[in-house]
């Protein structure tokens, strides 16, 4: 029991940490005083370890046993966290991209060590249940992180044009920074103490390795000779990009003053008003609408929840197109027709985002005709796309506004809803049970 609580620790661990990345890229643009396309290189940092690492990540976790990888991970961790901290002190932004990808890449590994242990600890018919509830704890983790973040590091932080950031609250976001990530790195030493005494008693329980002799090079052109593994690896992209361009940009999409900037309509509702601290002054301020990000993330801890019980009554496929023509048509509202509406239309995405990454996953590897170890690595290295559309979308915000910005993660969505279309039409593979989808 005590060897699956650290570990559905770690799984809070990894989706606090990926999710501090929306208020880090608020706090950034204000603190160095960057633009919208060099502030979301912070997102491209974190998770360009992805397309790097997954196939490595993939080769070692299947060559050794789970807890070696792990103690690999929670030690690469480490190391970003000391980048992060020396970066927060020295105020250097090149210090926090490379801390943001060191920390990222032990989160790669992490995910692709701890879903199999989470999985093997206890009773073979309970593996299922223990996976999704580590899962469970993945999504709370998401939903803190952005809040937590926006109180330490968007406090008096503003970034709209015309607005001069202080010295001293540039000073103190820097502090909330440092602060934020030697508690995490305080964490992560407690559980990689934890794993190094309880070593023998995990590794027992942990599925055995596979020693597999196919090296990153054979894995990967194993996974590019399947049409669906390329099809499900484009659609992870896509909707990775999506997500992680929304959150990042939604703090500032909320603070615009065509949005909730200037506007008291959150204040009228009154538990949202409580949820995001509004203080008397007209107008949501950068950090109240930090705080609101989490209601994003929120809405796909929510989702998955609701989702599960639809995917046991429904196709999975046409759920998934459902899914994905909502969010299109919803990204497109906030596009065409903006307004202090559409702040709760933007933050209501998250809903319908909930069942995508594992959907999109499972769905490929039902129609891949790559092994499922070949394609689940290539599907983890996809997730790259979270470095690669967030710059798109800030390119777009900077010359065009946050609003209109959101015409880039519509189209991702109508790509998807393509893919899931294309799903229902599509011969299912004869093989085992399919492997367990690792919620990013």
């Amino acid at each position: 029991m005590a060897a699956f609580a650290a570990v559905t620790t770690l799984f809070f661990a990894w989706g606090f940490i990926t999710s501090l990345i929306d208020p880090l890229v608020a706090a950034v643009k204000g603190i160095f005083s960057l633009t919208d396309v060099q502030a979301q290189l912070s997102a491209s940092a974190f998770f360009i370890a992805y397309g790097l690492i997954s196939m490595p990540a993939a080769v070692l976790v299947a060559r050794r046993r789970s807890v070696p990888s792990i103690l690999i991970a929670l030690g690469t961790m480490i190391a970003g966290c000391l980048v992060m901290l020396v970066a927060a002190n020295l105020a250097i932004y090149t210090l926090v991209l490379l801390g943001l990808f060191i920390l990222a890449s032990g989160i790669t590994i992490l995910q692709v060590a701890a879903n199999p242990l989470a999985a093997a600890l206890g009773d073979p018919r309970y593996s299922h249940f223990r996976l999704t509830l580590s899962q469970t704890f993945n999504s709370v983790g998401t939903f803190i992180g952005p809040y937590l973040g926006a109180v330490l590091f968007l406090e008096g932080l503003e970034v709209k044009e015309g607005e001069v950031v202080t010295q001293a609250v540039r000073d103190n976001a820097l502090i909330g920074i440092d602060f934020a990530y030697f508690w995490i790195c305080g964490l992560i030493a407690m559980l990689l103490v934890f794993f190094l005494l309880a070593r023998k008693t995990v590794e027992a329980a942990a599925p055995a390795p596979m020693h597999g002799d196919a090296g990153i090079v054979g894995t990967l052109k194993e996974a590019l000779s399947s049409r669906w593994a390329l099809f499900g690896g484009l659609a992870i992209f896509l909707y990775v990009g999506a997500e992680v361009a929304i959150g990042t940009q939604m703090a500032l999409f909320l603070n615009a003053d065509t949005v909730w900037g200037a506007s008291d309509a959150p204040a009228e509702i009154g538990w949202l008003a409580r949820f995001m601290q509004l203080d008397s002054t007209p107008g949501v301020s950068l950090q109240e609408a930090g705080k609101a990000v989490s209601l994003y993330w929120g809405g796909a801890m929510v989702g998955r929840f609701v989702g599960s019980a639809l995917l046991a009554r429904f196709n999975a496929a046409w759920l998934l197109a459902i899914f994905t023509g909502v969010a299109a048509a919803m990204c497109l509202y906030v596009f065409a027709i903006g307004g202090v509406e559409a702040g709760f239309v933007a933050l209501s995405i998250g809903l319908f985002n909930s069942i995508m990454f594992p959907t999109i996953f499972t769905l490929t590897l039902e129609r891949s005709t790559a092994s499922q170890e070949a394609t689940s690595g290539f599907l983890c290295t996809a997730i790259v796309g979270g470095a690669a559309i967030p710059p798109l979308v800030g390119a777009v915000s900077q010359s065009a506004g946050y609003a209109a910005a959101f015409i880039v993660p519509m189209l991702c969505y109508v790509a998807l809803c393509a893919f899931a279309v294309a799903a229902t039409r599509a011969a299912v593979q004869v093989r085992d049970e399919p492997a367990a989808a690792s919620i990013h």
